[in-house]
């Protein structure tokens, strides 16, 4: 899939780096990103933020001979998370998340009910937590967490050490995550996104959790929140 400034992922679509597939799925009512990230040569499979349908995610992965072994949320969004419970069910893999988002997630089903007059499962019960600096293994390959508040208080974002991070609602293409709900913080979105995603590099891809992929560079250069001359806040 070439990105170029106008595009939009499709409700599934598919990305390969090396070994490392990509499969993107845009679920639910508020059109959320999920991502199936897997090792081709392994199967070994991770999904980051199951937004929904979990039995659709299930069957791309075995549509495709992968094995889930483990669910991650980005953050603790109830759109980010109603899939996790039957998706852990279904596969029986951990689920987890930072622990700084705990009080998000257990206010999942109010959150949902405010934003949206919307009835959602109770929240799903992480397996472990995410820690910044901690290595998910894929295969062949890895994930490298990086603790990115801001958006929420534990927010996080997975770097594959090449060419990828999965940002959540922290960097989209041409603008920020919102940082007015509970636990947004301005101040510490904009700093995680100048001094953690930045120095990734240019060529870096950001998989966001809401809209098209984009790269570092293009929201270095353009971005009018975080960019060169944008009117975002210098530190």
């Amino acid at each position: 899939m070439t990105i170029d400034d106008g595009g939009r992922p499709s409700c599934l679509s598919s990305l390969v780096y090396l070994s490392m597939v990509i499969e993107v799925l845009t679920l639910g009512a508020l059109q959320t990103n999920c991502y199936l990230v897997a090792d081709e040569a392994t199967g070994e499979a991770v999904v980051i933020d199951p937004a929904d349908d979990a039995p659709a995610i299930a069957r791309v992965a075995q549509a495709r001979g992968w094995a889930i072994r483990r669910i991650l949320a980005t953050h603790a969004h109830f759109d980010h998370l109603l899939g996790v419970e039957e998706l852990r069910q279904i596969t029986g893999a951990p689920f987890a998340l930072h622990r700084a988002d705990l009080g998000i997630l257990r206010f999942m089903q109010q959150g949902a009910l405010l934003f949206l007059d919307m009835h959602v499962p109770p929240p799903p019960r992480p397996d472990s937590f995410l820690e910044d600096g901690d290595v998910i293994a894929l295969g062949r390959g890895q994930l490298q967490v990086l603790f990115t508040p801001g958006h929420s208080p534990g927010s996080v974002s997975f770097y594959d050490g090449n060419k990828a991070v999965f940002a959540g609602d922290c960097l989209f293409a041409g603008s920020i995550g919102r940082t007015d709900l509970t636990g947004g913080d301005y101040d510490r979105l904009i700093r995680s996104i100048r001094e953690r995603l930045f120095p990734l590099g240019d060529d870096v891809v950001v998989y966001p959790g809401h809209g098209p992929p984009t790269t570092i560079g293009r929201e270095r250069r353009t971005n009018p929140f975080v960019g060169e001359g944008g009117f975002g806040l210098d530190f």
